[in-house]
């Protein structure tokens, strides 16, 4: 059944899984992504570069979510163990600390936290990217 859908729905199935693994749901890009490479092994940098897209624009929604929460929003209401682990990684290494932002758990809360506190976005968008794709493209060696 996986190999079904994701045969049917290829590279633009990765780029919403890994969109969605990015966000507050679950989800099983790194799957997609080694099944994908496993078929395709000439096309490993480009399946790489979708997951790695995909992967970065959920992380940004997650990033405006913090932005607009704190807008509105105490930080009461948040999950206090991960949000403060999260905000305390962003306070003391500022954007480098999304280099992390592929983990689970604590990623997501971590890309929360930098657009809770409002961290200049491109500085964030370049070190969310970097450390996605090294995840990805390590993944992808794995299959090779």
């Amino acid at each position: 059944m996986f190999e079904g859908l994701v045969e049917a729905y290829g590279t633009f199935g990765l780029f919403i899984s890994a969109f969605i693994s990015s966000t507050i749901a679950p989800g099983g890009s790194e799957a997609v992504l080694l099944y994908l490479v496993s078929n395709e092994p000439e096309n490993s940098l480009y399946l790489v570069l979708v997951a790695t897209l995909g992967n970065t624009l959920g992380a940004l929604t997650t990033y405006y979510l913090g932005y607009i929460a704190s807008l509105t929003e105490s930080s009461k209401k948040l999950n206090k163990k991960y949000f403060d682990q999260a905000h305390n990684a962003i306070n003391r290494y500022g954007s480098v600390s999304l280099l992390f932002s592929w983990l689970p758990l604590i990623g997501d809360v971590l890309c929360l936290a930098a657009g809770w506190v409002k961290l200049n976005l491109l500085t964030s968008l370049i070190f969310i990217t970097l450390g996605k794709f090294a995840r990805y493209y390590l993944l992808s060696l794995t299959i090779s």
